[in-house]
């Protein structure tokens, strides 16, 4: 499971066995989330609270190239 970084409490990630789009999971101490990369966007939200939703999201917008390096790099795509 390759973590590309932690946050403010929140864990960004992705599993070793994804799929297309480009998305991110991220974990904090309420739960767990996904968001797709291009466009940032929440597919699922199981327990994190808004204010950490809202956080989460203006990382990965921050970093979406970042992001999506790294999933190309271990997918190598």
């Amino acid at each position: 499971m390759p973590e590309l970084f932690r946050l403010f409490g929140i864990r960004f990630f992705f599993f070793s066995n994804e799929h297309l789009p480009i998305h991110v999971h991220i974990e904090n101490g309420d739960g767990d989330a996904k968001f797709e990369v291009k466009p940032v966007k929440l597919i699922s939200n199981n327990g994190i609270k808004n204010k950490d939703i809202k956080l989460a999201e203006s990382i990965i917008e921050e970093n979406e190239d970042m992001i999506e390096k790294r999933w190309n790099e271990y997918f190598k795509k």
